[in-house]
């Protein structure tokens, strides 16, 4: 039988694992199984030839037993309801397991933001927020952004909101420009994050990073700034890729030097010294460190087999299907399960929402400092949860977020 390759259901077979480990009552497994609302609209833009396009818009809002909902809003031709229930679902436990006082939450529309322009954009960007502000709130649910969103997309949504409500409430959006409530280490902190993990990672696993090859697929934000950082840690990146093809470098890959040609030619491949190579090829090199760092579903049973890394961070979501799971555990491949890599965007989002509360901002030394307390301190919840319960670290993960979520629940007496 082949992959289930559902976002949602994957979600939810993930889940399920976990609620059978924690023999989760059958009522709370079954509420927790399900977003607790979700909203699906229509936005009609005019578009720069004079033209009206309809385009459809979602918000999901997972779980909000622990706090606002919280999770970033993607633009993407070939978005759907179950990817966003699916990351709204991935939200939820992000932020149970760093111990954050927020639920989970995403959204998303179906377009393709390469071919619009910026004032179809920002008519966009502002037609997605008349449809949820009634919905949303620094009490509700903080939106922010996600892929193919930005800085400047999330300043016209909060101006939206705030012409909208008559007031200004800066923490109803994160990713902001700095000028407009932004927090410093914002931009970097998924990366940034996903590297502290991968660090306590190779301790645990008696690894030195001080040469260790690695391998990054996804060259968007995320990625690119992990192959930035990397160095800070003892990493060499030899591979990375973007949609267009990777490139390798058996003696590493200059960040500066790859961000250059990416940015005079629109993809990596052709970068001077290195060799191209495919993005199947990329993800099955013999390479200490892989991340995955693009969309969902690039770990699958076909490949998992061959995969050579050590360590498999996943700062995408949903990288790995269960049967590749299944495989690199049987393998011994240590894999730092998404929704505790890539915390570091959502932890540093809510450090945002706190320096907006009170009007006093951090600087860049401190926030990072707060990231890698909050998430070495959650990724060792996780690696100790799986070392006393002998499950594996997707498990054990869920382990820690879903009876964090489940407390709260019974609290509230919901079930």
């Amino acid at each position: 039988m082949s992959e289930n390759l559902n976002p949602f259901a994957i979600a939810q077979a993930q889940l399920d694992e976990a609620a059978a480990v924690l023999q989760l009552d059958p009522d709370m497994h079954a509420f927790l199984r399900e977003p607790m609302r979700e909203f699906h609209f229509t936005i009609p833009v005019k578009m720069d030839d004079g033209s009206t396009k309809t385009f459809q818009g979602f918000r999901v809002q997972y779980n909000d037993a622990r706090g606002p909902a919280k999770g970033g809003i993607r633009f993407h031709p070939d978005e759907t309801i179950d990817t966003v229930r699916a990351l709204a679902a991935w939200m939820t436990w992000k932020t149970a397991v760093s111990d954050i006082p927020l639920g989970g939450g995403k959204g998303g529309i179906i377009c393709n933001p390469r071919t619009m322009s910026p004032g179809e954009l920002e008519r966009l960007s502002r037609g997605y927020m008349r449809n949820i502000a009634r919905y949303i709130g620094i009490t509700q649910d903080v939106p922010a952004p996600d892929v193919n969103t930005h800085p400047q997309i999330m300043a016209w949504m909060l101006d939206e909101y705030e012409k909208l409500m008559g007031w200004h409430e800066p923490g109803v959006i994160t990713g902001k420009p700095l000028p407009l409530g932004g927090s410093q280490g914002r931009t970097p902190a998924t990366a940034l994050g996903g590297l502290f993990t991968i660090r306590e990672a190779a301790k645990a696993r008696g690894l030195s990073l001080d040469g260790a090859t690695c391998a990054i697929q996804g060259y968007g934000n995320v990625g690119s700034h992990a192959h930035q950082l990397a160095g800070q840690f003892g990493l060499n990146v030899v591979a990375v890729s973007d949609e267009f093809g990777a490139i390798y470098n058996p003696h590493g890959l200059d960040h500066k030097v790859v961000t250059d040609h990416l940015r005079r030619h629109g993809k990596v491949v052709d970068c001077p010294e290195t060799e191209a190579i495919n993005n199947a090829e990329l993800l099955e090199l013999n390479v200490d460190i892989l991340i995955p760092a693009a969309i969902e579903n690039q770990l699958t049973s076909q490949n998992a087999a061959r995969i050579k890394a050590k360590i498999v961070a996943e700062l995408a979501n949903g990288p790995t299907t269960p049967e590749a799971d299944n495989i690199l555990n049987d393998k011994g491949v240590y894999i730092i399960p998404d929704f505790l890599c890539n915390a570091g965007g959502v932890i540093v989002s809510y450090f945002e929402m706190v320096q907006n509360g009170y009007q006093f901002y951090w600087d860049e030394a401190m926030v990072n400092e707060r990231l890698d307390q909050k998430i070495t301190t959650a990724f060792h919840a996780v690696h100790t949860m799986s070392q006393s319960k002998k499950v594996d670290t997707r498990v054990s993960a869920y382990l820690v977020a879903v009876d964090r979520v489940a407390e709260a629940v019974r609290l509230r007496g919901w079930v």
